[in-house]
């Protein structure tokens, strides 16, 4: 019988780019919400430590404040009031005047990253990027199809500079990173800016887990350093800096922004223009609200002394359980340890399998890898689960940690 012309082998295949099935990320963030899986594979803040009370309260006064306007479509750069809030945080943080013109704000820090693809990056890029990587990033920048370099903290591979006048932008993520939880000093911070400023290109400060810091203040921002060396004027420098409130109040606001030179920030809102219109003026109303009336910053406290918990919990548990096949160091800050084998040739991807089958979820190396070759580490989140279920979760980890070293030829537990 032959084939209709309307049949679905006719028509036309999703990008190359799209897998068939569900991503990574999705499959992480599903397997959360199952309660025989213990999860500590998602990059997710506690949900029992979401203020819901205070949320309906400031929603109520935001609409009481703004009536229709929280509720009609917005500027295409978000709502004056918050993109001059933010601006000024930004300003006191850097010790020169940032304006509402240099901050464009997002559906979440990660719709920052797809508008920096969409303005910057096209087919066959190059990126110089902190390595591992973050997924998200990598995921928003993939149908671009970029390549990659890695962005070396110690500026000691010869000829970076070079590499940078090559590469469309320098993507960094200095505080307490995804997936690694690394916090770079200042003095890299400041000769990576050294070498950005020299080869000509842009820098892309992601800075998510800024709020997070469980040991201690984190360093300058590389956009607040750069500030301070020019103080004066319109800001025309080469950082791109992102920020966002999902880590200090909830990640279901999806307020997030962009500061940059206001070139920068027009190019970025004619993109936006073409993704979404606007992003939502109720929720970014309800945030300049909680930043207004102080909330956010009497909420970060208590948090952090509930995430320092639970990360020393998770630790623990680490040393205990696993220290004889990976190692570690305690971040001093963000959501993340980063794990890494004793052994180079241990394989967490094929550990993945057999974490699943002890009902425990972790995320494996490789894609955090835009070459998918790191194989031997995996990243493990504290935020979400209590310190009982994290004191669980790794004891499982153990138990597929020895189910994978008997299933190995020639190996043994």
């Amino acid at each position: 019988m032959p084939t209709s012309p309307d049949s679905a082998t006719q028509r036309p295949k999703p990008a190359r780019w799209l897998s068939s099935g569900n991503s990574i990320t999705q499959q992480f963030l599903s397997l959360g919400g199952r309660p025989d899986i213990v999860s500590l594979a998602g990059g997710l803040p506690a949900a029992e430590l979401y203020p819901v009370a205070e949320i309906a309260a400031a929603s109520t006064r935001a609409l009481a404040r703004w009536g229709s306007v929280a509720l009609e479509y917005g500027p295409v750069e978000g709502l004056p009031a918050l993109r001059t809030a933010i601006a000024a945080r930004v300003s006191a943080a850097s010790g020169r005047t940032f304006g509402p013109q240099n901050v464009l704000l997002t559906t979440g820090a990660m719709q920052g990253l797809d508008l920096l693809g969409k303005a910057l990056i096209e087919e066959g890029d190059l990126i110089v990027a902190q390595f591992p990587t973050y997924l998200g990033a990598l995921d928003a920048w993939r149908p671009r199809q970029p390549r990659y370099e890695r962005l070396d903290w110690t500026l000691a591979e010869p000829g970076f500079e070079t590499t940078l006048r090559r590469a469309k932008f320098a993507y960094a993520v200095p505080n307490y990173s995804n997936p690694t939880g690394v916090l770079v000093p200042q003095a890299r911070r400041e000769a990576l800016l050294d070498t950005v400023l020299a080869a000509g290109t842009w820098l892309v400060e992601d800075d998510p887990y800024l709020p997070l810091q469980l040991d201690g203040p984190a360093p300058p921002s590389i956009l607040a350093s750069h500030a301070a060396r020019h103080p004066d004027g319109p800001y025309d420098g080469p950082v791109i800096y992102l920020g966002t409130l999902s880590k200090s109040l909830v990640p279901g606001l999806r307020v997030g922004w962009v500061v940059a030179e206001a070139g920068m920030i027009a190019t970025l809102a004619l993109a936006k223009q073409s993704t979404d219109l606007s992003s939502s003026m109720l929720t970014q109303a309800v945030a300049l609200d909680l930043i207004e009336s102080g909330f956010e910053a009497r909420h970060v406290p208590p948090m952090l002394a509930a995430y320092r918990e639970r990360r020393d919990a998770l630790c623990a548990a680490l040393a205990s359980h696993l220290s004889d096949w990976f190692t570690w160091e305690v971040p001093p800050g963000g959501m993340f340890v980063w794990a890494t084998a004793r052994d180079p040739s241990f394989d967490t991807n094929a550990l993945y399998a057999h974490a699943l089958t002890e009902k425990v979820a972790f995320v494996p190396s490789s894609v955090f890898d835009p070459h998918s070759a790191l194989t031997n580490a995996m990243r493990l989140n504290f935020t979400r689960s209590s310190p009982e279920l994290l004191v669980e979760g790794v004891r499982r980890l153990e138990r597929a940690v020895r189910r994978y070293l008997a299933a190995r030829p020639g190996r043994a537990a």
